[in-house]
């Protein structure tokens, strides 16, 4: 495998429990393989409790899985030191409550902190990253807004603007269109896309709408039981019978006038 292509992270065999109470353990990942390398945009999809957030977990290092190996540039993520690893993968979370009184543009400048040289405020270097991050997160014209004056989607792309400020290699997005309408969902997909464009950046996003995750990701990896069930371009991926064994729904291909394919619940099902 040539350097370009080399993976920048991955998992291998990777599998995890969390422990019960009074005993014993709900296993959650078993045996999971996944890999991206620099540039790659991969939709990570599966039904609820399936072992996505949990897989995100370990790939930041949160957690420790029981079994399998967990690296990234190489290095097992349990050889990194948490500042270092965290001035490489940037993560959005589910939920992240923004901190009421900040302006904008001194969230953003948080997301500098694991580059942090001096105690005593931003360097030239950090006003410059932050700057880059506000714009090409479509975020500039929100830097001296406060927190508490946002909407749910200009939430989302001060969010963008924090993780990228961080200058990651690796963005990790759990559910970052969950609470958005269609319109904003589609405007942040496409944000990120850019950026990975822009910037080289690997992109793992956990999604549930299979057509959204088809028409942003070429690839789709699907979580069932623990296992990546199938993983591939949508095409293969996303076929009736792969969505009905997963997720428990009949559909069926429809095709648009553009030619697009997308899978619909099959209404003959509802009867």
């Amino acid at each position: 495998m040539s350097l370009a292509t080399a993976p920048l992270v991955g998992a291998s065999g990777v599998t995890f429990a969390y422990p019960l109470r009074g005993g014993g353990r709900r296993a959650v990942l078993r045996g999971v393989d996944l890999a991206l390398v620099p540039g790659e945009v991969v939709a990570l999809l599966g039904p609820n409790g399936s072992g996505k957030t949990t897989l995100i977990r370990i790939l930041t290092g949160q957690l420790q899985q029981d079994a399998g190996e967990v690296w990234l540039a190489g290095r097992p993520i349990r050889a990194w030191r948490r500042d270092a690893l965290a001035r490489r993968v940037a993560v959005l979370p589910q939920r992240l409550e923004l901190p009421a009184g900040f302006r904008v543009s001194e969230l953003v400048e948080m997301g500098r902190a694991p580059h942090a040289r001096s105690l005593f405020g931003a360097t030239a270097e950090d006003e410059r990253a932050v700057l880059r991050a506000l714009t090409d997160a479509d975020a500039l014209d929100l830097a001296d807004r406060t927190a508490d004056d946002l909407s749910g989607g200009e939430r989302q792309r001060v969010l963008v603007a924090m993780a990228l400020a961080q200058e990651p290699e690796l963005l990790l997005l759990d559910e970052p269109t969950v609470h958005l309408d269609l319109a904003h969902q589609v405007k942040l997909l496409h944000t990120i896309d850019r950026l990975r464009s822009q910037r080289g950046l690997a992109v793992l996003a956990v999604l549930h709408d299979l057509n959204l995750a088809a028409a942003f990701a070429p690839r789709i990896a699907i979580l069932d039981g623990g296992r990546i069930a199938a993983d591939g371009p949508p095409g293969e991926v996303l076929t009736p019978d792969q969505v009905q064994r997963v997720f428990g729904v009949a559909v069926m291909e429809v095709h648009g006038a553009d030619g697009g394919r997308y899978v619909v619940p099959d209404p003959s099902a509802w009867a």
